[in-house]
């Protein structure tokens, strides 16, 4: 009978490019910061909502950084790992959905006041709003999507 030991259940190095779960660590990184720098670039109006999905947007990206260093060095072969990778998408997907909540409703609080104000660079920040919104959501399934590979990775081993 064949047993599984925990060097061989999560990649390391170059493999981290080719494994279901951890291909998502790209287009993470590339939505996140979308979203970082779109939120970063508009009038932050009300501060506190737009606060937590800039805390959130941060948090995420360098939890996601060091993430993917720690399994380019090779630095995830402990038995814990799986289940940390598990936890760790988890917790992003209940912040990101949680932040795209409040920033999509921000931006319909905006698009509501826009007649009222409405000049150029009213409408060009709830653009960016929007796509705000948009990559914030696909940032949510992104993680949505590694935590569930990663949750059936950590089941097999």
């Amino acid at each position: 009978m064949a047993s599984t030991t925990s060097g061989d259940v999560l990649p390391t190095g170059g493999r981290i490019f080719t494994t279901v779960p951890d291909i998502f660590f790209l287009p993470e990184f590339v939505f996140g910061g979308l979203v970082w720098i779109l939120v970063a670039s508009t009038l932050v109006t009300p501060p506190n909502p737009l606060g937590w999905v800039m805390f959130v947007s941060v948090f995420c990206f360098v939890g996601t950084t060091l993430w993917f260093f720690i399994f380019l060095c090779g630095g995830n072969q402990a038995s814990i790992w799986p289940s940390l990778d598990v936890g760790f998408h988890f917790l992003a997907v209940v912040f990101y959905l949680s932040a795209s909540v409040d920033l999509a409703y921000m931006t319909i609080i905006t698009g509501q006041a826009l007649p009222f104000f409405n000049l150029p660079e009213n409408l060009k920040i709830y653009r960016l709003d929007i796509a705000a919104v948009v990559m914030s959501y696909v940032a949510t399934l992104l993680y949505f999507l590694h935590a569930i590979f990663s949750a059936i990775r950590w089941k097999r081993s």
